[in-house]
């Protein structure tokens, strides 16, 4: 623990090793020693960037619609520049796990965890840097929580690509009912609207995605429109994360709940 007041040292929790130093002076001294070969750090080293590189291989897609290959090819196409926006919820996973970024000042996300952060993101971004591609990660309720904002866009006369992760719920909620309450799903469905259908009532470009085959071509053609676009992508509701599905936890919390009972 490095700080410069004394009084902090030690004050929330017991340090390993305490220096009273102000950042310039402490990154000046470290500048100075050796360096020294720890063979224990360079392995764990490998074998966490190892698993870190496995990480980016999707595993098996469930259905057509593989979201894995889509996002790692969404990593190849953005430019170097581009502006992504993530809404919350689990879809988020698969932004997070298989894109890769160049530089940094990319991505804007909520750090409140709070939903319908993505649109309004998108389009605030798309308005302060026109030249750039902005594209914006939502699920379907995070999208129907502010996605009237598209409106904004079309107004100003330009806008964000909206990739729209339909899988007619709230996936993070109904997660932690079956991990909690197996079988018991209150209050997380939806209906949403068409959304190819209302993309067409904002006047922005509309694109439904039901196989990965149909997703470049569609994303080709948003990014080369001037206006704004929905792009949704109908996934598997059992594809809830990842790297597991719905099934699979529910599958697991009886199993926990019948141990217990049995115990």
């Amino acid at each position: 623990m490095c700080n410069a007041g004394a009084e902090e040292l030690g004050r929330v929790f017991r340090p390993s090793l305490a220096i009273q130093s102000g950042m310039p002076e402490f990154a000046a001294a470290v500048a100075t020693l050796a360096p020294v070969a720890v063979s224990r750090w360079l392995s764990w080293r490998e074998a966490v960037r190892a698993e870190y590189e496995a990480g980016l291989i999707p595993p098996p897609s469930r259905g057509p619609l593989d979201l894995g290959e889509i996002m790692r090819w969404l990593s190849g196409r953005l430019p170097d520049d581009a502006i992504v926006t993530s809404d919350a919820g689990n879809f988020s996973g698969w932004p997070n796990r298989f894109l890769q970024y160049r530089r940094p000042g990319r991505q804007l996300g909520p750090t409140s965890g709070a939903m319908g952060y993505g649109v309004p993101a998108a389009v605030a971004a798309k308005l302060v840097h026109p030249d750039r591609l902005v594209v914006g990660f939502c699920g379907d309720g995070g999208f129907m929580m502010t996605g009237q904002e598209l409106a904004t866009a079309m107004h100003e006369g330009t806008g964000p690509i909206i990739l729209v992760f339909n899988n007619a719920m709230y996936g993070t909620i109904r997660m932690h009912q079956e991990r909690r309450f197996p079988g018991r799903v209150v209050g997380t469905a939806l209906r949403s609207p068409d959304f190819l259908a209302l993309a067409q009532a904002y006047g922005v470009f509309g694109a439904s995605i039901t196989r990965t085959a149909d997703f470049a071509p569609a994303f080709d053609e948003a990014a080369s429109s001037s206006r704004a676009a929905i792009i949704e992508l109908k996934m598997d509701p059992e594809t809830i994360t990842t790297r597991t599905t719905l099934s699979e936890i529910r599958r697991l919390a009886e199993a926990r709940q019948a141990k217990r009972v049995a115990g």
